[in-house]
């Protein structure tokens, strides 16, 4: 039975919380073309723009989301690090890593200690900064916030152009007041293409929470 509280701790709980969150964006988007394909040639091209900038804020709210309901299911198992895959203890030092900076021999000492004997620690608490979209969801960007999940990047590589182009520089010179045009043409590739990722993104994070791929091969 899935329950109705709001941390993901079966992964039935995550699987729930992931697709309602996915259905709602769909439905948004999909209200929004809907409203494109009867509007009249006056209110098409500003409505044509809209869709624009709301495809992408659900693409980049939606893979946020996913991948801080995935890390917060993992750490309430509250699983020891040298039982988890290796990226686990990585997303632990790598805050850690980029804040030493020039830290003397001391402070370096105590991190590589600490390092060291990590795996003897759980895994209990994600740290937010680590899935950080930085408003800008590129591919690049993406990239990194599949690594810090343990999903395979390389899923996206063929929807490089897309996530780039398609819908992150056109949000951009949208949000900055550049005339941009869009056209109907783009209303179906644009709609289906975007929904298209959020599914991905979502059913390799519940397919991993389900067959408990965040533990390290025994």
């Amino acid at each position: 039975m899935v329950s109705t509280v709001s941390k993901p701790f079966s992964d039935q709980d995550l699987a729930y919380q992931l697709s309602r969150d996915l259905t709602w964006r769909i439905k948004e988007i999909s209200d929004l073309k809907s409203a494109v394909l009867l509007s009249d040639t006056v209110a098409r091209p500003a409505l044509l723009r809209a869709l624009v900038t709301v495809a992408y804020a659900h693409w980049e709210g939606h893979v946020k989301y996913s991948a801080q309901k995935y890390l917060t299911h993992v750490a309430l198992r509250k699983i020891a690090y040298s039982s988890l895959t290796r990226q686990f203890l990585r997303n632990d030092f790598l805050p850690k890593l980029a804040a030493i900076g020039q830290k003397g021999v001391k402070e370096r000492g105590d991190l590589i200690d600490a390092i060291l004997d990590g795996g003897s620690r759980r895994f209990v608490q994600i740290n937010e900064n680590l899935v950080n979209t930085k408003s800008n969801l590129n591919f690049e960007v993406l990239c990194d916030i599949c690594r810090v999940c343990g999903v395979d990047p390389t899923i996206f590589s063929d929807h490089e152009n897309f996530i780039d182009v398609i819908l992150l520089k056109r949000r951009n010179s949208i949000a900055h007041g550049e005339e941009t045009f869009v056209g109907v043409e783009d209303l179906n590739p644009l709609t289906e293409q975007t929904i298209s990722l959020m599914r991905m993104i979502s059913n390799d994070l519940q397919a991993k929470a389900h067959l408990g791929h965040y533990r390290a091969m025994p």
